[in-house]
């Protein structure tokens, strides 16, 4: 315990320094903005933003993008309560009783509940982050090589099992962002792989122009697909005070939506969206007033809000402790560490610690930070969705050129940044969910170096993975996750070639 505290003490006073501060206050300002917007969500300001990190400091581009990250969930509420237009992914759900309580004159009470549960559960998260942090990290320090590939490759399963669509496309986004990882030079062999005789490819794929270009460029395309059709609440906010009677159904619900964010934020592919939609149908079965669920429950907004918030700060526990991405952002935040010459992984706490504990604390700093910034300025981010996004996208694209030409001054970054957008759009449109191609693309090179490092150890015997306790659980683990998934869709096409 008096370790934690000194270690705390440590990280805020790297988080508190002026640049530290000013960065996480930029980080959660562009965060609740993007929250605000539709159509533009974290994964795809992060990636956008990527260049720019390059000139920071390790501790303070990761402070400002995690920033980016927890302050979308705060914003994406603003909007799903005030105009059911859900600015971010995971406030879908809030839309369902946050919309209906400002038809009903609760406007302010959602917006107070959803901002005062978000930062229960955000400070909760934190806490757990920097309890657990070094103690899966003393964990992770017995993992030998074999249990290593393991670990990395149930979380490509897992990521693969919950994302959104087909499972089979999912496992085909994985193994290509896998493929799409090795690309360049063999470092043992000195051998060239996959570059088809460009020489520009002979380093590698950059992760930039993959990310810029799946989740920003593509975005962007899908964004001027859609019909702009944003309309303003026409009925007033009202006051941002809760009655004793909604402060009291309120309570149960935040820390229940608390716990299972913080469970289903660590795993692999769970994330915010998973843990809102959680968290909502188990206010509906649990709550005294079912009967007020589609008209305005303030239950079935305070327990998504501190859930997907929750998810937010957990996630950042199998990065900083084994190197693990949980989720597209998490993926893009070891991108940014490798930029910085950093290997993300259980050496980080002793290589690391300003980074390690710095972001821990200002996590809590961007929470207050958040607070403050949401509720006083309501009516700012409103005007916000004012702006049309024709107006918007062409500075996006240019600060994206400029960007990806400037890490490398290479205008073949460029090229492969649009290739990478227009193959985004089309997996977009084929229902292929990016996300597990960006964290195969990651967790790829290291897998490789792990399954040589095995391999050389038990003299190329592949039952070392199967003898090892560890490998042995992991492996069992997520060939059960994949039999779940895909037992029963393969049962459903075998009825119905039957029936036809």
């Amino acid at each position: 315990m008096e370790l934690l505290v000194t270690n705390l003490a440590h990280g805020f006073g790297v988080a508190l320094t002026l640049e530290n501060l000013m960065f996480a206050l930029l980080g959660a300002f562009i965060g609740t903005a993007i929250g605000v917007l539709p159509g533009i969500g974290p994964v795809a300001t992060i990636s956008l933003l990527l260049p720019i990190t390059f000139g920071m400091s390790a501790t303070t581009a990761i402070i400002m993008l995690a920033g980016i990250y927890y302050g979308a969930q705060y914003g994406g509420s603003t909007t799903a309560i005030l105009l059911n237009l859900p600015g971010e992914v995971s406030s879908v759900v809030t839309t369902l009783e946050g919309y209906k309580m400002a038809r009903n004159g609760r406007a302010g009470a959602a917006l107070t509940i959803s901002a005062v549960g978000s930062f229960f559960a955000g400070t909760f998260a934190t806490i757990l982050v920097a309890a657990s942090g070094p103690v899966l990290t003393q964990v992770a320090l017995s993992f030998g090589p074999a249990d290593y590939f393991s670990l990395m490759m149930l979380g490509l399963i897992i990521s693969a099992v919950l994302a959104q669509g087909s499972v089979i496309k999912s496992i085909g986004m994985v193994v290509l962002g896998v493929a799409l990882g090795l690309v360049g030079t063999d470092v043992q062999t000195g051998q060239q792989r996959f570059t088809f005789g460009v020489p520009e490819m002979s380093d590698g794929i950059g992760f930039v122009p993959v990310a810029m270009g799946m989740f920003g460029i593509a975005e962007i395309i899908l964004n001027l697909e859609r019909p702009e059709s944003r309309s303003v609440l026409t009925t007033k906010v009202g006051s941002l005070f809760l009655t004793r009677a909604e402060t009291k159904r309120a309570i149960a619900p935040v820390l229940r939506g608390t716990l299972i964010g913080s469970a289903l934020g660590i795993l692999p592919g769970g994330g915010a969206s998973l843990s809102a939609f959680g968290s909502y149908m188990l206010e509906r079965k649990v709550s005294r007033f079912k009967h007020e669920f589609g008209s305005g429950a303030i239950e079935g907004v305070a327990g998504p809000e501190a859930a997907n918030n929750a998810a937010a700060q957990t996630s950042f526990i199998p990065l900083l402790t084994l190197g693990i991405p949980s989720n597209a952002v998490m993926a893009l935040m070891v991108g940014a560490l490798i930029i910085q010459g950093i290997q993300p992984g259980p050496r980080m706490v002793e290589a690391q610690p300003d980074l390690f504990w710095g972001l821990i604390c200002s996590m809590w700093i961007g929470n207050l930070m958040l607070l403050v910034i949401n509720l006083p300025m309501i009516g700012m981010w409103v005007k916000l969705l004012e702006v049309p996004y024709r107006h918007m996208y062409p500075s996006i694209l240019i600060f994206c050129a400029i960007g990806v030409y400037s890490l490398n001054n290479n205008v073949f970054d460029v090229y492969l940044t649009v290739a990478f957008g227009l193959f985004g759009y089309l997996c977009s449109k084929l229902r292929m969910e990016p996300a597990p191609m960006l964290i195969g693309f990651v967790l790829g090179p290291m897998m490789e170096e792990h399954l040589r490092r095995a391999m050389l150890l038990s003299r190329g015997d592949p039952a070392v993975f199967i003898e090892r306790p560890i490998s042995a659980t992991l492996l069992a683990i997520g060939a059960i996750a994949l039999g779940a998934m895909l037992l029963p869709n393969l049962r459903h096409k075998k009825e119905e070639a039957l029936s036809g």
